[in-house]
């Protein structure tokens, strides 16, 4: 349920004033795609593909274009990095779990910039265009990887929290006073 809870909440920072490329989006695919089925991977890129469609154009007044595409591959890799957590047995470790946020923000970096310098005319299409718009985009590439890292560290740890929770709420009087 914290999966699609987060996924909503993702989806609302997106059209929310936030500080640019400061958002939970790839914490919440990373997480959903750690804890949900793959039977519901269409539905976190549904959702933020339309998403992406409605920014472009109703917000940033921007034409769709095949980078739209792109992005939505990408939401689809996110998921699938997240479900590689899932071979730990459902213990996730911090290191794979900080691991697996680094995975996540460089191939955004490596696929959004990629789609942006061959979907436009910003750059040069040669490899020195492509290596201008790499560098160009690396001042956006710390608030991602910042907002991922600690978006996925904040989500993975509210089950343990939960769980915390639960367990502080089943302890009686007497066992909290001998705690």
């Amino acid at each position: 349920m914290l999966a699609f809870l987060f996924l909503a909440v993702a989806l609302a920072v997106r059209f929310l004033p936030h500080t640019f490329h400061f958002t939970p989006v790839g914490a919440a695919l990373l997480f959903f795609g750690a804890k949900q089925d793959r039977k519901w991977m269409w539905l976190p890129v549904l959702a933020f593909a339309a998403s992406d469609v409605a920014l472009d154009v109703f917000v940033y007044h921007y034409p769709v274009g095949w980078e739209t595409i792109a992005s939505a591959s990408w939401y689809v890799m996110a998921m699938l990095i997240g479900g590689l957590l899932k071979k730990d047995g459902g213990k996730f470790k911090l290191g794979h779990i900080a691991g697996a946020s680094l995975a996540g923000s460089v191939s955004f970096f490596i696929i959004s910039n990629f789609a942006t310098w061959a979907a436009y005319n910003m750059y040069p299409h040669n490899l020195a265009g492509l290596g201008a718009c790499y560098v160009a985009a690396i001042p956006f590439f710390t608030p991602t990887l910042s907002s991922d890292m600690l978006y996925t560290i904040a989500f993975f740890g509210v089950p343990h929290l939960i769980e915390a929770v639960k367990k502080h709420g089943e302890m009686g009087s007497d066992d909290i006073a001998a705690a």
